[in-house]
């Protein structure tokens, strides 16, 4: 059995880490905070007019997507009619056949060959900015003509590197993918409570 004989410790780690996730919110908002607001008048656009948002990514950022598309298709706070988004991140026959016969990279460039067009917006997530299959993706749907919007961190990878998306927000305070991934879900809910604003309020 582990000893628990450093609780000071602990508690001060749990404090810095505290302090490393606050900070990064309120930095990353005073950066980003025109863009942020950019992003959800799109998106509010775009659900005007009959598109939908498309989320992608792997591993806690796949969960993201699908945490963010259930709150456009149910709500977040405003009760309002279902706005349509979805997550490729869900089917896992279409996902395993596609790793299986083409290749892992592929897995959300052919899901949005099939199911996306011009009127959508792609939202590609990825805590380094660098997940191939993302940025494959995002170039995809470039070359379909749909908006573009990418969430990363750190130094922004590839994504960032590379200006691979319309609205790129990138968390630069927060090194790991656990803070920069409470950012993001931070700017995700903000971004759909703000398109909520915009549509019916």
């Amino acid at each position: 059995m582990p000893k628990f004989d450093n609780i000071d410790l602990y508690k001060q780690y749990i404090k810095n880490e505290l302090h490393i996730s606050l900070n990064s919110k309120s930095e990353f908002v005073s950066e980003n905070i025109d863009k942020i607001v950019e992003a959800a008048s799109l998106m509010a656009n775009v659900s005007l007019k009959g598109g939908k948002i498309i989320y992608f990514g792997n591993g806690g950022s796949a969960a993201d997507s699908q945490h963010l598309a259930a709150e456009h298709v149910n709500k977040l706070r405003v009760k309002r009619p279902a706005l349509p988004a979805i997550a490729l991140t869900t089917d896992t026959s279409i996902i395993t056949s596609i790793a299986n016969d083409m290749d892992f990279n592929k897995i959300f460039t052919r899901q949005i060959e099939a199911l996306a067009n011009d009127r959508d917006i792609a939202v590609g997530i990825s805590t380094s900015g660098n997940s191939p299959n993302v940025v494959d993706a995002l170039v995809k749907a470039r070359d379909m003509n749909l908006k573009t919007i990418a969430f990363t961190g750190g130094n922004g990878g590839t994504i960032l590197a590379r200006n691979m998306a319309d609205i790129i927000f990138n968390v630069s305070m927060a090194q790991t993918s656990s803070r920069i991934q409470e950012t993001q879900i931070f700017l995700g809910h903000i971004i759909i409570e703000l398109m909520d604003k915009i549509l019916f309020e």
